[in-house]
C-alpha cells in the first residue's frame, strides 16, 4: 500500500512539473542587431578597424621586406661568399619569424586585437545583458535566447521577439525590429 502511494505521489509530481514547464515563457533577441543600433558600438568597430589596419600595414611591410631580400638573394646568390649567403638567409629567416611573431601577438587567439575587442565591447555587452534581464523580469519571461552567432532557432514566433523591448530599455529606439 505504501508502495502504491509513493508511485501515485511520484506521478503527481511529474504531472505538476510538466504543467509548470508548460507555463514557462521563452523569448529571444538578436544581440547583433541590437548592438548595431548602439551608437558606441559603431565607434568601437571603427577603433578596432583602425588598429587592425595599422597592424596589417606593419605586417605587409615586413612581408615585402622579406620578399625583397629573397629576390636580392636569388639574383646575387652566385656572387656571395658562403658567409654572405648565410648572413642573407639568416636575415630572411629573422624577418619571417618577426612576421609570424607579430601576427600571433596581434591577431592570435590571445592576441592584442581580441584583448582590445573584449575590453571595448564588455561594457556595452554588460548594458545589453542588464537590459535583457530587466525586460525578462518586467515581462515575466523564464528564458531568453540570443539568435546571434551559434544559437540556431529553427522556428521562432515573432510574438516572442524581444529586440524592441530591449532596445526601448536601452533608450535606443521604439521602432519594431
Amino acid at each position: 500500500m505504501a508502495k502504491a502511494g509513493s508511485i501515485l505521489l511520484g506521478l503527481a509530481l511529474v504531472m505538476v512539473t510538466g504543467l509548470q514547464a508548460q507555463d514557462q515563457r521563452i523569448g529571444f533577441i538578436n544581440s547583433d542587431r541590437i548592438l548595431e543600433q548602439m551608437p558606441e558600438y559603431e565607434g568601437i568597430e571603427q577603433q578596432l578597424q583602425l588598429l587592425s589596419d595599422t597592424w596589417y600595414a606593419e605586417l605587409e611591410h615586413l612581408e615585402s621586406e622579406r620578399e625583397r631580400l629573397e629576390q636580392e638573394f636569388e639574383a646575387r646568390e652566385i656572387l656571395f661568399t658562403d658567409e654572405m649567403r648565410v648572413r642573407h638567409q639568416n636575415e630572411i629567416t629573422a624577418l619571417s619569424r618577426q612576421y609570424q611573431q607579430m601576427l600571433h601577438e596581434k591577431f592570435g587567439p590571445e592576441g592584442e586585437y581580441f584583448e582590445r575587442q573584449r575590453e571595448l565591447l564588455e561594457p556595452i555587452q554588460q548594458r545589453l545583458v542588464e537590459a535583457v534581464n530587466r525586460v525578462a523580469l518586467q515581462e515575466g519571461f523564464d528564458f531568453i535566447f540570443d539568435r546571434a552567432e551559434d544559437v540556431s532557432l529553427l522556428h521562432a514566433n515573432p510574438d516572442w521577439n524581444l529586440n524592441h523591448e530591449v532596445m526601448v530599455e536601452l533608450g535606443l529606439s521604439d521602432e519594431t525590429y
